[in-house]
This record gives structure tokens, sequence and C-alpha cells, in this order.
């Protein structure tokens, strides 16, 4: 999938229709930057939405994922197979945020371990222990990265 050139695509339809992007968000609630960035394939209609976005525009949704006609495309979609493609790429999405949240958690207990913990014979036990902790978070995190990754390279 294409983003820049279902962005074109979506801009063509909605120029056919003589909508301005302001319209065309008004129509299915979005916003018109919404629609921009959309056009300019920085990214690709929520599943919430295209629905609506593909009704609004008088095109099915194989057409709108193919960045073209169907007369002129060689794919096939069933239309539940695209909104379900689009449910997971968003929660990928989500999951690479959490990873990003723990590590960085991890990071900052294990730099408030060496400053806040220096000293007794106890607090070098307890800052051993933050440090394995987050080393430990650390390995996990990359590893879980290193495999998502692959997933999604072997999505492709």
């Amino acid at each position: 999938m294409n983003q820049l050139l279902v962005g074109k695509f979506i801009t063509q339809k909605r120029k056919e229709k003589n909508l301005t992007q302001e319209q065309l968000a008004e129509k299915i609630g979005v916003s018109n930057k919404t629609i921009s960035k959309w056009e300019t394939g920085k990214c690709m209609p929520d599943y919430s939405v295209i629905e609506l976005l593909c009704e609004e525009l008088n095109i099915t949704l194989a057409e709108l994922m193919n960045g073209e006609e169907d007369e002129k495309s060689i794919h096939t979609y069933d239309n539940e197979q695209i909104v379900e493609m689009l449910k997971e790429i968003r929660n990928l999405k989500t999951k690479e945020s959490d990873y990003r949240i723990y590590f960085t958690c991890h990071g900052r207990c294990y730099d408030g371990s060496f400053a806040d913990l220096w000293g007794t014979d106890i607090q070098d036990f307890l800052s051993g222990v933050m440090l394995g902790l987050s080393i430990g978070g650390f390995l996990a995190g990359f590893f879980l990265l290193a495999y998502y990754l692959a997933y999604k390279n072997k999505r492709k």
C-alpha cells in the first residue's frame, strides 16, 4: 500500500466532487488538517472513518487502498480484510509507543538509582538491584522490539 498514491487518489476524488478539504472534513467528522495529512501521504485514514470517506468519495475500500479505480487495479481486497488490517496497524503503532515509555521509565530508574542510592552497603545493594532490573528490562525490551520489527517486516 503506497500512502502517496492513496493520498493523490483521495485528492483526485475530492476535487472531482468539487469539495474543499474543509468541506470533506466536515462531512466525515475530522479536521481539514487530517485530510491534508492523508492527501500528502503523511498518514492513512483511520479505520473508524474510512467507510465514511469512501462513501463521500463514491469509491470502494479496495480502490482507496490501491490508490486507483477498480478497472485499473490488479489487487483485490475484501472490505473486512482492509478494516482488520488497519486495526492491526494501529495496534502495532500503540505497542511501539508503549515500548518507548517503558525504556524511558527504566532509564529514569537507572539514573535515579546512582544519584540517590550511593554510599552504604544497603544502598549499594539496592543500587545493584535497580541496575540489574534496568539492564534486564532493557534487554527484554530490546528483544521484544527486535521481534516486533521482524514480524512487521515479515508481514510486508
